[in-house]
């Protein structure tokens, strides 16, 4: 017997490499995308909670004890973003006839993986992330942004998975670049509660670390639209059906009265249902920018919320409605760059990246 030949046309290989770099290019814009998107989630839900009814619970008159004003009034306004982004997420899985796929995904094995993450990363996190916001501004936001070095330490204790030097030196790049914003509370003229905001930004970190550890099996075994419908679901019915009525009733306060004036506050509501739609997308793209250029740079890329965050908090809540304190000093903005950094060399090589490059120069 003897073997086919098998003749490959040059012309083919090229197309087909041309091809796959530029879908990968549109994934890392897409994951890209996510960091931006979760900068304008953290501004328009930070907004809501500035205005109508919010103004009043945050007020010295509002008769709220101290924990319902940092704890509960945290809860309730994560609860109502997020119960803002899961109606975003049913209606657009309606448009798009994928409901019924969202209803029959969510009872199998991946399905209930993500529910145990979203549960994880809704309550604990989303209210951990808010009140540090309210603490301590948007200096908050690179400090959650410590969540890909958390789940990489996580992904090698829990899972055995191997932690490069390069690795290592990313999560030592990450956390010098959250003690060099640590540094920031050693000064004058900052937030009374700052280091305990922080420490709040941190616990938001590592219970997302815990997320995209768990959620790792889940992602890949369901569609991200699908991924996404039942990780805002279940964020928002557990925050608003467990976390919010617990602190009510050790804050001794009407639960149900609270979150009825939340959801029909007319000054409040608009903001809050943008910071819903905002976080939808911010979560989605960043599935489907992992499923396009691979988790790892997608990652790395929607991990760039360490400068959007800031950026866009300064932009909508400084500049443009004129709030104090949304200003950060220099040495936070770099500390959000290197930050980016970290994450970036954790999640890729980037003299992989360097490589790739050249391939594709050379193949067109």
């Amino acid at each position: 017997m003897t073997r086919a030949t098998v003749t490959v046309n040059p012309a083919a290989v090229a197309a087909k490499r041309k091809l796959a770099s530029s879908f990968r290019r549109r994934g890392i814009m897409v994951a890209l995308f996510s960091g931006l998107a979760y900068g304008f989630y953290t501004a328009f839900m930070t907004l809501g909670m500035s205005k109508g009814v919010w103004v009043e619970w945050y007020g010295e008159n509002s008769g709220l004890s101290t924990f319902a004003v940092l704890y509960l009034l945290g809860a309730l306004g994560a609860a109502t973003t997020d119960t803002c982004s899961a109606l975003w997420a049913i209606v657009i899985a309606n448009v798009r006839g994928r409901f019924s796929d969202f209803l029959r995904c969510i009872k199998t094995k991946p399905g209930m993986v993500m529910v145990a993450a979203a549960i994880i990363g809704g309550p604990l996190a989303s209210t951990a992330y808010v009140v540090g916001l309210q603490m301590a501004g948007s200096l908050v936001v690179p400090i959650a942004a410590l969540c890909p070095a958390i789940g990489a330490i996580l992904g090698r204790v829990w899972f055995k998975q191997q932690l490069t030097p390069r690795m290592l030196l990313g999560i030592a790049i990450c956390f010098a670049a959250s003690f060099m914003i640590g540094s920031t509370g050693l000064g004058d003229n900052v937030p009374d509660n700052l280091m305990l905001g922080l420490f709040f930004g941190f616990i938001a970190a590592f219970a997302w670390g815990v997320e995209g550890c768990v959620c790792g099996y889940g992602t890949s075994m369901i569609d991200p639209e699908i991924g996404i419908t039942i990780r805002q679901v279940t964020a928002g019915i557990s925050n608003l059906f467990i976390l919010v009525p617990l602190f009510a009733i050790i804050a001794k306060v009407d639960a149900v009265g609270m979150v009825v004036q939340s959801f029909t506050d007319t000054e409040s509501i608009l903001w809050f249902a943008l910071a819903g739609l905002s976080a939808y997308a911010a979560f989605m793209y960043w599935y489907k920018g992992n499923a396009m250029c691979g988790a790892a740079l997608g990652m790395s890329c929607n991990g760039t919320f360490s400068f959007w965050g800031p950026f866009v908090c300064w932009i909508v809540l400084g500049v443009v409605f004129k709030f104090e304190g949304w200003t950060m000093p220099p040495i936070a903005w770099a500390a959000a760059v290197v930050m980016v950094i970290g994450i970036f060399i954790i999640a890729v090589n980037p003299l992989d990246l360097f490589k790739k490059s050249n391939e594709e120069v050379a193949s067109i």
